[in-house]
């Protein structure tokens, strides 16, 4: 019996996407080693996170970079880099800052749940509409930073995000970009720095394939030195967003391997496996299959959308998203409407694809 086995779980085939429900994504034994290998050993902890930073900005085309645990907690730690900017004095008084009237603009158009993460630094939200004059308006004294939630969440209509960076460079407000789910494509490691965003933060445990609890921030050196005297080892803020080494050495194996993948083949293995999925339910009646593109967080790969008809099959999309998740073994897919559902290549281990094809078609013929 596996480990989850012993505890009444088990084990499932992940055609949903990198859902942080399910773990997130499998670590490759690259980053298996490296985390092991870390964990054999004490070491500062402080000057680790520099160097691996360090390693990470070069590799990444960053001035600098860090390791946070997870996506969210960048957000926190990024919130609080950006009032710091402005008012050093702030370092030990967070989340108690209210006195200081400090703001984050977010776009309503892209307000999430892990916005939330902003007001545990003690910044108060400013709403506005994604267009340049209602940030023009919105700007003041009070502004410590912009927030974009890079993705799905951004609407046709929204002003772009290069219009964006400079009109709060007029301003010298930094500009923060959430790109937790935005790899693929890879360039975006320096793509959203480069247009001259202050910090981009990502996912280490989504596509990268590091440790589920590690995320990276990358970007301007003196917003990421701010947050070094209130992070883990040292007090402050971000005392409880710990990073181990064994996260912090994952990370950089993850970086480093995810910059030498053959992305293209990859993308091949996903547009073909879309279009076995697609072959093989179609002829069946009731049913419609369909490449999506692109897939639930915006990135450039696609997906098979399938559509059913539950006056001919005699059940729902939900039903049968739960019947996935019932049989052996457990397939997750990704629900939709009440008429359809998704299967995801992106997290599928090679070999997965012919399993999740023959799940569908036994239990989407008429009965």
């Amino acid at each position: 019996m596996t480990d989850y086995q012993s505890l009444g779980l088990r084990p499932l085939i992940n055609a949903y996407a990198t859902m942080t429900k399910f773990g997130g994504s499998l670590m490759p034994p690259e980053v298996l080693e490296a985390m092991n290998e870390a964990a054999t050993a004490f070491v500062d902890l402080q000057q680790l996170q520099r160097r691996v930073g360090e390693r990470i900005a070069e590799l990444t085309r960053n001035d600098a970079a860090y390791v946070t645990s997870g996506a969210a907690a960048g957000i926190v730690l990024a919130s609080a880099a950006a009032v710091l900017y402005k008012r050093p004095e702030a370092l030990k008084r967070f989340p108690d800052i209210a006195d200081l009237n400090h703001e984050a603009i977010i776009f309503k158009s892209q307000r999430n749940p892990y916005d939330y993460a902003i007001y545990q630094t003690g910044l108060k939200y400013r709403e506005i509409d994604a267009a340049p004059a209602a940030l023009r308006a919105a700007i003041s004294e009070q502004t410590a930073c912009i927030f974009w939630f890079h993705g799905a969440l951004v609407r046709a209509d929204d002003m772009p995000l290069a219009q964006l960076i400079d009109i709060a460079a007029e301003h010298d407000i930094p500009v923060i970009v959430d790109a937790a789910a935005q790899l693929p494509p890879v360039e975006n490691l320096w793509r959203f720095t480069e247009m001259g965003a202050a910090l981009a933060l990502f996912s280490g445990g989504k596509d990268l394939r590091g440790p589920q609890s590690s995320g990276l921030m990358l970007g301007r050196r003196d917003l990421i030195e701010a947050i070094r005297p209130i992070s883990n080892p040292n007090h402050g803020l971000g005392r409880p967003l710990k990073v181990g080494k064994e996260e912090m050495m994952g990370a950089l194996a993850a970086v480093e391997r995810y910059l030498s993948l053959d992305h293209s083949a990859r993308e091949r293995y996903c547009e073909e496996t879309v279009r076995l999925f697609c072959a093989a339910l179609e002829p069946l009646p009731g049913v419609r299959a369909e490449r999506a593109f692109p897939n639930e967080a915006g990135q450039p790969l696609p997906r098979c959308r399938v559509i059913i008809d539950s006056a001919v099959l005699g059940k729902s999309a939900d039903d049968f998203v739960a019947a996935f998740l019932a049989r052996e073994p457990a397939i997750a897919v990704a629900p939709d409407s009440d008429a359809s559902f998704y299967l995801n290549p992106m997290t599928l281990n090679p070999g997965e694809e012919l399993i999740v094809r023959d799940a569908c078609l036994r239990l989407l013929r008429i009965p």
